[in-house]
């Protein structure tokens, strides 16, 4: 039995994808993006629940970003093989978590999407002046976000914040990613901003990078159109490589 629950949608046989949610939510949370797999039939979607969040238990990790790392690895190996080339989208917390599998794996990752990503410590973000709360009260973070943040193991969650970013920055263990890649961001993220992200670009010289006005932390929940777009144009980059065709 793999070590993190995990819901799947799509094609069985077909290209792997990983969804990694953010910090107190759970798989439910990137189930929006679904919508861009409309018509592409030949995708395995994964969507993770981490350690004390969704149905996974506490008991999966210890409370740290690099213990949850390792087992967020160790889940991919089980659910599809360790030779088995994947894509990967990580939100908030997730996208560090994501980068973590770019610096595993290198060109076993096929792509990377981001959301909001965590880049910086707590205490060193540059957030921005105009930034604003979640919308709590939108369907979007009702439907999305509520179950997750109401269910999720707190005591849990309160060790994993005093150990919440990896130990090592993933872009400090590899040179540069060449491989397909997004990165979506909000205008008014009171969470992580929208401004680090921008360092990034150096490590991944195949990145689109999109700052949504009129968006906060959960940018494809406060702009589902254009975000879910954007995803749709990443798949295609995954589709027309060279990597998957070859797979």
């Amino acid at each position: 039995m793999t070590a993190l629950h995990h819901v799947e949608h799509g094609t069985g046989t077909g290209t792997p994808i990983v969804f990694i949610h953010g910090y107190t939510v759970d798989h439910r949370l990137l189930l929006p993006l679904s919508s861009a797999f409309a018509d592409r039939p030949g995708w395995r979607r994964i969507h993770l629940d981490l350690p004390g969040h969704g149905r996974t238990p506490a008991s999966a990790s210890e409370p740290t970003a690099d213990a949850i790392a390792d087992t967020v690895a160790a889940t991919i190996d089980e659910l599809i093989g360790a030779d088995t080339a994947f894509a990967v989208c990580g939100s908030s917390f997730g996208g560090q978590l994501a980068r973590d599998l770019v610096a595993r794996h290198g060109s076993r990752v096929l792509g990377l999407a981001l959301i909001a990503p965590v880049v910086r410590p707590r205490g060193r973000r540059s957030i921005p002046r105009d930034a604003r709360p979640i919308d709590t009260a939108s369907v979007a973070y009702r439907t999305h976000a509520e179950p997750g943040i109401r269910n999720h193991d707190r005591e849990f969650a309160a060790r994993l914040d005093q150990a919440y970013e990896l130990t090592t920055p993933p872009e400090e263990r590899f040179t540069t990613f060449d491989h397909p890649s997004l990165l979506l961001t909000g205008r008014q993220d009171d969470s992580v901003g929208f401004a680090d992200q921008f360092e990034l670009l150096e490590s991944y010289p195949r990145m689109t990078y999109v700052v949504f006005d009129d968006a906060g932390h959960n940018v494809h929940l406060d702009r589902p159109t254009l975000a879910t777009a954007l995803f749709a144009d990443w798949l295609d980059r995954l589709e027309q490589a060279p990597q998957r065709a070859e797979r």
